[in-house]
Protein backbone atom coordinates (compact mmCIF):
# COMPACT_ATOMS: atom_id res chain seq x y z
CA UNK A 1 0.00 0.00 0.00
CA UNK A 2 1.19 3.22 -0.45
CA UNK A 3 1.90 5.71 1.29
CA UNK A 4 -0.26 9.08 1.26
CA UNK A 5 1.18 12.16 0.38
CA UNK A 6 0.91 15.09 3.24
CA UNK A 7 -0.81 18.11 2.53
CA UNK A 8 1.62 21.40 1.67
CA UNK A 9 0.16 22.62 4.20
CA UNK A 10 1.19 20.29 7.23
CA UNK A 11 4.79 19.51 8.13
CA UNK A 12 6.48 16.17 9.10
CA UNK A 13 6.95 16.43 12.74
CA UNK A 14 10.42 15.43 13.98
CA UNK A 15 10.63 13.64 16.83
CA UNK A 16 13.82 14.25 19.49
CA UNK A 17 14.62 10.81 20.92
CA UNK A 18 18.81 11.25 21.28
CA UNK A 19 19.38 13.72 24.41
CA UNK A 20 22.77 15.35 24.84
CA UNK A 21 23.85 16.77 27.94
CA UNK A 22 26.65 19.90 27.99
CA UNK A 23 28.00 21.83 31.41
CA UNK A 24 28.47 25.35 31.57
CA UNK A 25 31.34 26.85 33.91
CA UNK A 26 30.12 30.38 35.64
CA UNK A 27 31.20 32.56 33.20
CA UNK A 28 29.58 30.59 30.16
CA UNK A 29 26.33 30.39 31.78
CA UNK A 30 26.60 34.14 32.70
CA UNK A 31 27.12 35.01 28.84
CA UNK A 32 24.11 32.58 28.05
CA UNK A 33 21.62 34.25 30.39
CA UNK A 34 22.32 37.78 29.53
CA UNK A 35 22.10 37.26 25.94
CA UNK A 36 18.92 35.11 26.68
CA UNK A 37 17.78 38.05 28.72
CA UNK A 38 18.74 40.93 26.18
CA UNK A 39 17.50 39.63 23.07
CA UNK A 40 14.38 38.25 25.22
CA UNK A 41 14.75 34.43 23.59
CA UNK A 42 11.67 32.33 24.40
CA UNK A 43 12.66 29.36 24.02
CA UNK A 44 16.06 28.75 25.91
CA UNK A 45 16.67 25.17 24.58
CA UNK A 46 15.21 25.83 20.99
CA UNK A 47 17.85 28.73 20.71
CA UNK A 48 20.83 26.15 21.88
CA UNK A 49 19.85 23.56 19.64
CA UNK A 50 19.85 26.16 16.40
CA UNK A 51 22.52 27.90 17.37
CA UNK A 52 24.83 24.95 17.73
CA UNK A 53 23.41 23.03 14.74
CA UNK A 54 23.59 26.18 12.44
CA UNK A 55 27.55 26.18 13.58
CA UNK A 56 28.04 22.62 12.71
CA UNK A 57 25.85 22.39 9.41
CA UNK A 58 28.30 25.67 7.97
CA UNK A 59 31.42 24.10 9.65
CA UNK A 60 30.69 20.66 7.50
CA UNK A 61 30.00 23.09 4.38
CA UNK A 62 33.28 24.68 4.46
CA UNK A 63 35.21 21.88 5.39
CA UNK A 64 34.08 19.37 2.61
CA UNK A 65 36.29 17.47 0.53
CA UNK A 66 36.86 19.36 -2.77
CA UNK A 67 38.07 17.56 -6.24
CA UNK A 68 41.05 20.23 -6.89
CA UNK A 69 42.10 20.86 -3.65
Amino acid sequence: MAKKALPPTKKRITVRTHRQAFTLNDEENKALNRYIAKFKVKNKSKFIRETLMITIIRKLEEDHPRLFD
